[in-house]
């Protein structure tokens, strides 16, 4: 889906919420942001989760990169999210996020 709505012109929503064990921070169709509340966004794990998900922001707003409760799709293609470990730097949409930001994290979650 090419355009997504809900991306902000002025800036990037990023919003502090409970994410849960070993999750840092979620890309979200609406173009907002979620990190952790255990996060502070101006630490540098913040400040690293927060350009993470930027990039799949960028891939949502693209068209490249999409997502249901069940899938990620990638280009077209369909991940069934329950045969993947998500956040996994071997998925092509992470690959990506990974290349572009300095810092591996083990986990992110896209909602």
């Amino acid at each position: 889906m090419k355009g997504l709505p809900g991306f902000h012109s002025l800036g990037t929503p990023i919003l502090k919420k409970g994410l849960g064990k070993e999750i840092s921070a979620e890309a979200n169709r609406d173009g907002t942001i979620f990190v952790d509340k255990s996060i502070s966004l101006s630490s540098a794990k913040g400040i690293e989760a927060v350009k993470h998900e930027k990039v799949h922001l960028d891939q949502m707003k693209r068209g490249d990169l999409d997502y249901d409760d069940n899938d990620v799709i990638w280009k077209g293609k369909k991940y069934s999210r329950s045969k993947m470990k998500e956040g996994a730097n071997d998925l092509p949409w992470e690959s990506e996020a990974y290349d572009k930001t300095s810092k591996k994290r083990s986990r992110r979650k896209r909602r």
